[in-house]
């Protein structure tokens, strides 16, 4: 018997929109509801060399990354992702959930560096092998409140680039929601956890189509 494929949910959003929270969460639903264990994983750094890179990209102390080399140094890490982590866990039929995926790359260095998103559509594209989410789940947050969430003096050299710059990327993930392209759930972030959780639990529970959760 061939194991169906799994399900790839993709939880994006400006720092501090409570996503990880939410990815975490999810993954607790799904394993007490679908009969394979679910996998819950984020980008970037989630493989070893992506270790390495999310020093290289994330560490304020380090030096300057130019915005084409942070565009590369994502896509490699989501290369040795897919490789190592999403695509063996789908086609062993299990559910993965992923904080941040191809839809950062689009936002961050798209919207927020001002770096050709046609050009960057093509690397998402090669460094994934075309594998897109099943649902991509956008936590909208106003800038100002996920400032407030966030932890000031932990900030990483992304989260500390100013409201300018995050503004720029949240208003890039709105845009890409509304394209219509891909399964997309905008949904509203500034309300209680659990309200924001049973949100999420439903649009999952669509993507999962006919099949169900199994």
């Amino acid at each position: 018997m061939t194991t169906a494929r799994g399900r790839l949910v993709a939880l994006e959003g400006i720092d501090g929109c409570g996503k990880s929270t939410q990815a975490r969460l999810l993954v607790e639903r799904l394993a007490s509801e679908s009969t394979t264990e679910p996998v819950l994983t984020f980008e970037p750094g989630a493989t070893p060399l992506g270790r390495s890179l999310r020093g290289l990209l994330l560490d304020r102390d380090g030096d300057p990354v130019a915005p084409r080399a942070e565009a590369l140094l994502m896509a490699a890490d989501r290369a040795q992702h897919v490789a190592d982590v999403i695509l063996p866990s789908l086609e062993a039929g299990r559910w993965v959930v992923t904080d941040r995926y191809s839809a950062s790359t689009l936002a961050y260095q798209g919207f927020g560096r001002g770096l050709d998103p046609e050009a960057l559509e093509e690397l998402v594209g090669w460094a994934t092998d075309g594998l897109r989410p099943d649902l991509t789940v956008l936590f909208d947050l106003p800038v100002e409140i996920a400032a407030a969430r966030r932890h000031r003096e932990g900030d990483d050299r992304m989260e500390a680039e100013g409201p300018a710059f995050q503004q720029r990327v949240a208003e890039g993930f709105l845009a890409l929601a509304a394209r219509g392209a891909e399964p997309w759930v905008v949904v509203d972030a500034t309300r209680p956890v659990e309200l924001v959780a049973a949100e999420v639990w439903e649009a999952v529970k669509v993507a999962a189509g006919p099949g169900g959760l199994s």
